[in-house]
C-alpha cells in the first residue's frame, strides 16, 4: 500500500561543527545517506557554530569540545540559550572527565568519541532528537564515578519541593536511566505523559537535558549509586 502524502516524518536537522574541514566534510557526507536525517549547515569553529544555530534552528547540534575561537563548552552553553529546543550532541576525541562533566553542566544531551562508527553516530542523533540522552559506554563509567564523589553524605536537605510527586517518581526513573517508553510502562502512563513530566520537571529545576536531571537527583541524593 502506497504511503500517503505528507505521512513520513519530517527529517531531523542537522548542523555539525568542527574545525577538522576533513572529519567535519566527511561526516556531512555520510550523515546525509542515514535515513531521516539532513545536514542543513556546517561550520568549522564555535563562533561560527552559535550564528549557524541561531540562523537555521536546528534539531540536533554535532558539537566538537576543542575548538578555536570558541571552545565547544562555551558554544553549547550559547547555543542552548538561542535556540533552547535545539539538542547538542558532543562529538570529540576528549575522553578527558572534565570535559564530559562540563558538557552534561552545559545542556548537552549526549557525549561520543570520535572512534564511534557512523550508525552509532546517527542512531545517537535519532536519540538526543527523541529528548533521550546518551554518552559513550566507555564514558558512562567515567560519568558515575563523578556522580558517586557528588553524592556526599554531609549535603543538607532535598530542595525539591517545587516538584509534584509524580515528577520527582519521574525523576527517579530518569536518574536510573529508563527512557520514556520504559518509564511509561513503569507507571502505566502514555509516553506523551512522561514527556510532559521531564518537560515540567527540566523548567521547574532550571535543568537543559536528562543528564542535568541525572546530576540534580544524585548530587540530592533522590537516587542512590550501586
Amino acid at each position: 500500500m502506497p504511503v500517503p502524502p505528507g505521512s513520513e516524518p519530517e527529517p531531523i536537522r542537522v548542523i555539525i561543527v568542527d574545525d577538522q574541514e576533513l572529519f567535519r566534510r566527511g561526516l556531512t557526507m555520510l550523515m546525509d545517506s542515514e535515513p531521516g536525517l539532513d545536514v542543513v549547515g556546517e561550520a568549522g569553529d564555535g563562533a561560527t557554530g552559535i550564528e549557524l544555530a541561531s540562523s537555521v534552528a536546528p534539531d540536533v547540534v554535532l558539537l566538537d569540545v576543542r575548538m578555536p575561537k570558541v571552545s565547544g563548552i562555551e558554544a553549547c552553553v550559547a547555543i542552548k540559550e538561542a535556540v533552547p529546543a535545539a539538542k547538542i550532541l558532543m562529538l570529540t576525541v576528549s575522553d578527558e572527565e572534565s570535559d564530559l562533566y562540563e558538557a552534561v553542566k552545559s545542556g548537552a544531551s549526549g557525549y561520543l568519541l570520535k572512534d564511534s562508527s557512523i550508525e552509532e553516530v546517527a542512531q545517537a542523533v535519532r536519540v538526543v532528537a527523541d529528548g533521550q540522552s546518551l554518552i559513550s559506554p566507555s564514558m558512562a563509567v567515567k560519568l558515575i564515578d563523578e556522580f558517586k564523589q557528588m553524592s556526599q553524605p554531609d549535603r543538607g536537605p532535598v530542595t525539591t519541593f517545587r516538584l509534584t510527586e509524580r515528577e520527582l517518581e519521574v525523576l527517579r526513573l530518569v536518574a536510573q536511566g529508563l527512557n520514556n517508553k520504559d518509564i511509561a510502562k513503569r507507571l502505566f502512563i502514555s509516553e506523551n505523559t512522561v514527556k510532559n513530566h521531564v518537560r515540567n520537571l527540566l523548567e521547574k529545576l532550571q535543568l537543559h537535558s536528562r543528564m542535568e536531571a541525572v546530576l540534580y537527583a544524585v548530587r540530592e541524593k533522590l537516587v542512590e549509586l550501586p
